[in-house]
């Protein structure tokens, strides 16, 4: 399937947007790369990659193997401090020293959303899942809605990825309320 082309007719004509993005465990990466390949290489726009899953290297390499152009994006990891790796100051990454830190991520967001000088953007937000590992759902969820907030007033297209499973329902049937759609892959609807 190719996710990105699939991402964006379900997006229709909108420009700006929250889209909760629910994918299979076994679709995961290939949705991720296809989603950032869909926005960067056949649209064109500039973004931010939250990365919560995988050190920012593993993602840059992945992508980069996917020939997905990332000139135009800016990455904010916020996992490898916690799993020990090397932190190497870059022009194109923000380090945030864990997912439970959830004002720090909001800020470096804050930072690299206003750093790019394009009128449109997004931020892909990978992924719910690990928040979750970190915090308490309670939590992501009144940060969720603060993000999804602040990506309005930012006016980016801002794509929220999470795993289908069901004991994260409860949540994902109250994020769905903060996003303007919701984007399956495989799976129950």
């Amino acid at each position: 399937m190719d996710y990105g082309n699939e991402f964006g007719k379900q997006l229709g004509n909108r420009n700006d947007y929250v889209a909760l993005t629910k994918v299979e465990a076994q679709s995961y990466n290939e949705a991720n790369i296809s989603i950032i390949k869909f926005l960067t290489n056949q649209q064109k726009i500039p973004g931010v990659y939250v990365t919560l899953n995988k050190p920012y290297m593993t993602v840059k390499e992945e992508l980069k193997k996917q020939g997905v152009n990332q000139d135009l994006i800016i990455f904010i990891d916020a996992i490898s401090q916690t799993t020990g790796g090397k932190l190497e100051k870059t022009d194109d990454c923000l380090f945030i020293g864990s997912p439970e830190n959830l004002s720090d991520i909001s800020l470096s967001m804050d930072q690299a959303v206003m750093a790019i000088p394009s009128e449109q953007k997004f931020i892909f937000f990978d992924s719910l899942n690990t928040l979750l590992m970190y915090n308490s759902p309670a939590t992501v969820a009144k940060f969720i809605h603060f993000l999804s907030g602040k990506m309005r007033i930012w006016k980016v297209k801002g794509i929220i990825v999470s795993l289908q499973k069901e004991s994260n329902k409860e949540l994902i049937d109250e994020l769905t309320q903060f996003c303007d759609l919701t984007v399956e892959f495989g799976g129950k609807p």
